[in-house]
């Protein structure tokens, strides 16, 4: 992928008001010059989340997390640096052009061309098939099913459903008089060559007639697929009736912009609950994902198909510590919570598991209960283990050693997934119970797996990082005022800096271009630092400016480094075996520190200001 320029940034930092941006997401207080609000980052009773019109920057200070309009983006949308520059780019209708470099340029460029070009086809092509669905007399087989599934107009409005008509070519045609190339058509898996064997959509598809081409969607009603920021990437289409040899439900193949393990259903409409709620209701179809949401249980997501892949876990643990899987009572869904399992355990996600009563699933259950049943039904699902022991134990003979070692071992290498130590030891004590063997006998068979290293930010990181009072007060002004910044860039800062400890902010700030008068310029620098980074400086910022003159702690800086390099000669005078030459040459230097020193110490006249 290639980079966004700064210049870009500061653009896109200037065109969305941090003030305008926030308050869209929740409202905020007048407070003095700034606006307040309760941090949406922790729970609190007092508001200490704290937004800056002037430094166009925020901070909470009770948890600690602060930083520009791309930070706030990023956090509260729980998303990436690259997709926040996006989602507030298309706001202020900027076009983000990213630079590349090298050999692979031509190749990025011309990926980055079809993503936009089939991110306009699937955009185009949902509003067609809900035209289809809702205005048009075609649709009307498909309006009076999801009527009978409980599926209104405006529910069907909410959520852009459509209809394929059942017809070979109604889309490629509609699609090729709106200019779109039948390459482009085949390359987003709507359209389809007739014999592919003979001619592979990874060829050049520069000959293919339309007549050889035909739609892949037909007589099905259609489900947009979104990724998190809300843009169509494939379609998932199904069929009014079972039909014999076809299947019910037809998704998109994997494209350019779609991978199927790597999305999940309706995360763009419930990734607010999910925080909220800090659990997931998992269900398998998107129908299920619908009622479930429309009847108020809004932190719900499904699987682009049975099981959990590793991808889409990651994305979830994201937003949740906690799954509640409500697959279908049926073999299959049974089947499917099981091989969501290892997935779900390897990223610590706690698991439980809520059965459905048989032959119901997630949208029959909640249109026939209502949500406070339903609701209940989740509060007192299941842990996963105890279904899952329960299960995997339930055919055998335990009287039967060999047939005891084998089911031991099956839940041995599950187990070998929990990686939090806690649950870990709960679940191998309800195993050896169940098996009445010894929970360290049944430990043993437990394989060894790696941790890798968690990535979180620990408040001690943090604090870590905060440098002595001095370098704290020179950044800060640095930060604050041109004229501080322009003292502290005509100083010899690089060979004072190098002599002392904890200079690392101080330094990143002199290096950077950022204009402290230019609030956009301020948001462009902070978009350059590690998240703990960005916490401590828009801490700094939402501080009172200092009364300080930049000269007094960068004088008290020049003395500490004269005080090091002191301490360092004179360790050094103390080293056995030094020549003579070595013990005058180093006498000397003391001696000039010293002078140093005294000269520093003495009261300041205006020229040394």
């Amino acid at each position: 992928m290639g980079t966004i320029p700064s210049e870009t940034i500061e653009q896109i930092a200037a065109a969305n008001d941090i003030v305008e941006v926030i308050g869209s997401y929740f409202p905020l207080k007048r407070a003095g010059t700034n606006f307040k609000a309760l941090c949406p980052f922790h729970q609190e009773k007092t508001p200490s989340f704290t937004v800056s019109p002037s430094r166009q920057t925020f901070h909470c200070f009770g948890c600690g997390t602060g930083g520009s309009v791309f930070r706030f983006v990023m956090d509260y949308e729980h998303t990436d640096f690259p997709s926040a520059v996006r989602k507030l780019a298309a706001r202020a209708g900027i076009t983000v052009v990213e630079k590349s470099g090298g050999r692979e340029a031509g190749d990025e460029e011309r990926q980055r061309e079809l993503r936009q070009r089939l991110l306009k086809l699937h955009a185009e092509a949902a509003q067609w098939f809900h035209e289809n669905l809702i205005k048009r007399e075609i649709g009307e087989p498909a309006r009076k099913y999801l009527k009978q599934r409980g599926i209104t107009l405006e529910i069907a409005n909410r959520w852009q459903l459509g209809y394929a008509p059942e017809e070979w070519d109604a889309f490629g045609s509609w699609a090729r008089a709106r200019g779109y190339d039948v390459r482009d058509l085949i390359a987003s898996g709507l359209v389809k060559v007739k014999d592919e064997s003979e001619n592979p959509p990874d060829q050049s598809a520069a000959g293919i007639k339309p007549q050889r081409s035909y739609d892949r969607f037909r007589g099905r009603i259609i489900f947009p697929i979104c990724n998190d920021v809300g843009e169509v990437i494939a379609f998932s289409g199904r069929l009014l009736q079972d039909q014999e040899g076809a299947a019910k439900y037809l998704n998109s193949p994997e494209t350019a912009v779609f991978r199927k393990g790597s999305v999940l259903f309706g995360l763009d409409k419930t990734k607010r609950a999910l925080i909220e709620a800090d659990c997931a209701v998992v269900c398998e179809g998107q129908l299920d994902l619908i009622s479930l949401f429309e009847a108020g249980i809004t932190n719900v997501v499904a699987p682009q198909g049975t099981a959990f892949t590793e991808s889409q876990t990651r994305i979830l643990k994201r937003f949740v510590s906690e799954v509640v899987l409500c697959f279908d009572a049926d073999p299959a869904g049974q089947k499917a919570a099981e091989r969501s399992l290892d997935a779900l355990l390897q990223n610590d996600l706690i698991v439980r598991m809520a059965e459905m009563p048989a032959g119901e699933d997630p949208d029959s259950l909640v249109r026939r209960e209502g949500k406070t049943a339903f609701e209940k039904r989740i509060a007192d699902a299941r842990d996963f283990f105890d279904y899952w022991i329960e299960r995997e134990t339930a055919s055998v003979d335990l009287n039967s050693l060999s047939a005891k070692m084998e089911v031991a071992r099956t839940l041995a290498e599950t187990v070998s997934h929990v990686h939090d130590l806690v649950m870990r030891g709960e679940v191998i004590n309800k195993i050896s119970a169940r098996l009445a063997v010894s929970a360290s006998a049944f430990a043993a068979l437990v394989p060894k797996q790696v941790r890798k290293a968690s990535s979180e930010v620990t408040t001690q990181r943090r604090q870590q990082l905060v440098p002595p009072n001095d370098i704290a007060l020179l950044c800060i002004l640095a930060l604050r005022s041109e004229e501080a910044h322009e003292f502290l860039r005509a100083q010899s800062w690089r060979e004072l800096l190098s002599q002392l400890p904890s200079t690392y902010f101080l330094e990143r700030i002199l290096e950077s271009e950022v204009r402290p008068n230019d609030s956009a310029s301020l948001s462009a620098f902070l978009a350059s630092l590690e998240p703990e980074e960005e916490d401590i400086i828009s801490g700094w910022l939402h501080l009172k400016t200092p009364p300080n003159s930049v000269a007094v702690p960068w004088l008290r800086l020049r003395q500490a480094a004269l005080r090091r390099q002191l301490d360092i000669a004179r360790d050094r005078l103390r080293l056995p075996e030094l020549s003579t030459g070595d013990v005058i040459n180093l006498q000397k230097q003391i001696l000039d520190l010293q002078e140093q020193l005294h000269e520093l110490s003495q009261p300041a006249g205006p020229a040394d200001n």
